[in-house]
């Protein structure tokens, strides 16, 4: 299995690549997007744009409109600070927005959590296939659901 590998950032230092990453993609790096990135990446399992505001909305002391977050992580989706886990509908930060490929992610429907790999062969061959078949891939999405180890 041919895996990329890369530099996974946390905490501070995921912050900071986040920030140079969007601003890199001609974004500015506003307080409340900074505010939704921190809450993003503080869940342990994909959060959806109501957890997040929710979330955005205690640390601040006002009520955050879900639909901002919505917009604020469709941004951060289009910008490689966040993936879109298509099938939960929720979101995970990206632990190294500063590359850019394609991911796949095993989904366990026992306790919701989602691990995040890397396997370019597999992202690889799905373009190959969605190209012979004469479509235009743009963002392929693998997801698998199952049982984590935790939960077998």
């Amino acid at each position: 299995m041919a895996q990329h590998h890369h530099h996974e950032h946390e905490g501070i230092a995921l912050a900071d690549a986040a920030k140079t990453a969007f601003e890199k993609s001609g974004e500015q790096w506003t307080d409340m997007r900074a505010s939704v990135f921190d809450a993003l990446s503080g869940f342990v399992k994909p959060a959806s744009a109501y957890d997040i505001a929710e979330a955005v909305s205690n640390a601040q002391g006002r009520r955050v409109a879900a639909n901002s977050v919505y917009r604020i992580l469709d941004l951060f989706v289009t910008a490689n600070l966040a993936r879109r886990v298509e099938s939960v509908n929720a979101y995970v930060a990206n632990a190294h927005p500063d590359c850019l490929h394609d991911c796949i992610f095993l989904v366990c429907d026992n306790c919701g959590q989602a691990t995040h790999i890397d396997d370019d062969s597999l992202s690889a061959g799905v373009r190959t296939a969605a190209r012979k078949a004469g479509f235009s891939p743009e963002r392929p999405v693998i997801e698998v659901h199952g049982r984590c180890s935790d939960c077998e």
